[in-house]
């Protein structure tokens, strides 16, 4: 089922390409125009859970078909992001650039011209088609042109883009919703998707190496059985949690979630036999020899643990404060932005401290500001203040910036350079799973300590499920201290070998 083995040849100039002493003038122009495209991408994706009420009146469809607007979006990001690695090894970094900016672009005129639901929903699989491209690009380009003394300042960069992104997408949706209508979400994306694509084919060159990677197609059925599976199954559960599915199918409703995960399961098992007996001759579509680094291995695992509480927590926080502090999604998304703000700002000082003084210093603190953190909001009450809870927030995203940006750097920096995309392609598909997994737990766990209270339906029953599901994050995080311990800072080296200290 391979198409065009790859030659020892080429794998051999893609391992030994040059390392990069200083961070080209031209490297840091597309750096910068990634960092845009990437922006507005993730953006695009957190603005249209705040538009579905919207949508539901003006198409006349119910709330369980809204929902796939964000559904649809997340499974053609779980199918897409594990090919990047063959497509960031095969071709030019303008190539790719071209076809997922174009592909975000094309997505975004359907969705504001769309006359209907089913157009609308079309749309937003053609722009999440782009959208999960641009991370794995992004940070493989990264890698690839940044030496590796100055790669913590660049990637404390991609921590503004995580940051802020689904910080304002929510707010400016609700303001554009509540002044104008749900097309302007798109009508102000899509000119600066055109204005990056545009300036993108003009500037973007060929970055790094190429190389003739196989195109497995097996491995492509089953890497979007096993991960779209999983992604979907996972959303289920977080929708049924809070109304969203649980209402709409009573009789039998746990069949399709039950059985997506069961396929999820079994095509994934499926998916990593295939890649491991493909990878002995390079033919692999996700080649996971890049798990054999310790260093690598650890650091995903830490920010698996680190996606499942950050987006377990900024869905889970707003609907504290709308369901049991009566606040409006305005102002929920308004509590939350100081913690998104601090948390980008903070990234490329961060990533300076990464490059000069390494990893503990930074994780351990990050670690524990956390943990911390998740316990204390095992405290919350109907009482709980909304300046409390705004200081929280933002520590807790202090600590999130201290700990991303670095195992972002050490995880990929543990790499030879021609493992890269394939390590980009991972750590996001771990993010998309991770994430996943966060909000259909800790919601679940909301729902189901709500539903067992001595008075459900109340504000007190609602901040009892809310603690419930705090306290089991705060669980789960607890051996992010451990972990703190043993990552490294890879050495400044071609061969990303483990720093002696």
């Amino acid at each position: 089922m391979a198409v065009a083995p790859s030659s020892a040849t080429d794998s051999a100039v893609s391992a030994t390409a040059p390392v990069p002493t200083v961070v080209s003038a031209e490297a840091n122009r597309v750096i910068w125009l990634l960092l845009v495209a990437a922006f507005v991408a993730i953006l695009n994706e957190t603005t249209m859970g705040v538009a579905i009420p919207h949508l539901i009146v003006d198409f006349g469809i119910t709330a369980v078909a809204a929902q796939w607007l964000t559904t649809a979006f997340m499974l053609t990001m779980a199918v897409v992001i594990p090919i990047t690695g063959f497509l960031l090894q095969r071709f030019t970094t303008r190539a790719v650039f071209t076809a997922a900016m174009s592909l975000f672009s094309a997505g975004t005129l359907i969705a504001l011209l769309a006359p209907g639901f089913p157009v609308l929903l079309v749309a937003r699989v053609v722009q999440a088609s782009g959208t999960a491209i641009m991370m794995p690009l992004l940070m493989t380009t990264l890698m690839t042109v940044v030496p590796p003394h100055a790669r913590g300042r660049m990637m404390g960069r991609v921590s503004i883009v995580m940051s802020l992104a689904p910080a304002i997408g929510p707010t400016l949706s609700g303001f554009l919703l509540d002044t104008l209508s749900w097309r302007w979400i798109f009508g102000i994306v899509l000119p600066i998707a055109l204005v990056a694509l545009t300036v993108g084919v003009m500037w973007i060159h060929n970055l790094g190496s190429t190389r003739r990677a196989p195109l497995d197609v097996l491995s492509i059925v089953l890497s979007a059985f096993g991960f779209g599976g999983l992604v979907f199954g996972l959303n289920q559960i977080g929708a049924a949690g809070h109304g969203g599915e649980a209402d709409a199918a009573p009789a039998g409703g746990q069949l399709p979630l039950i059985l997506a995960l069961t396929i999820g399961v079994l095509a994934l098992a499926a998916f990593v036999w295939r890649q491991l007996r493909l990878q002995r001759s390079d033919e692999a579509l996700l080649d996971l020899r890049v798990f054999r680094s310790l260093n690598f291995s650890l650091s995903v695992a830490q920010l698996a643990v680190m996606s499942m509480a950050f987006f377990g927590v900024i869905t889970l926080l707003p609907l504290y404060m709308q369901n049991v502090l009566g606040l409006s999604a305005l102002e929920s998304g308004l509590v939350v932005l100081p913690g998104s703000l601090a948390m980008g700002i903070a990234g490329p000082f961060i990533g300076r401290v990464y490059d000069r003084w390494g990893t503990r210093v930074l994780l351990v603190p990050g670690a524990l500001l956390v943990t911390g953190i998740l316990w204390t909001f095992t405290t919350l009450s109907e009482t709980t203040s909304i300046w409390q809870l705004l200081a929280l927030q933002t520590v807790l995203s202090l600590g999130l910036a201290m700990s991303f940006t670095p195992l972002f750097t050490a995880s990929l920096g543990s790499l030879q350079p021609r493992f890269y995309s394939y390590g980009s392609a991972i750590v996001s598909t771990m993010q998309q799973v991770a994430g996943a997994a966060g909000i259909a737990l800790l919601i679940t766990v909301m729902s189901a300590a709500e539903a067992g209270a001595v008075d459900p339906g109340t504000a007190a029953a609602g901040a009892a499920g809310a603690r419930a599901a705090f306290l089991v994050a705060a669980i789960i995080a607890s051996p992010l201290i451990i972990g703190a311990l043993l990552i490294r800072k890879p050495a400044d080296s071609p061969d990303g070998a483990p720093a002696p200290h």
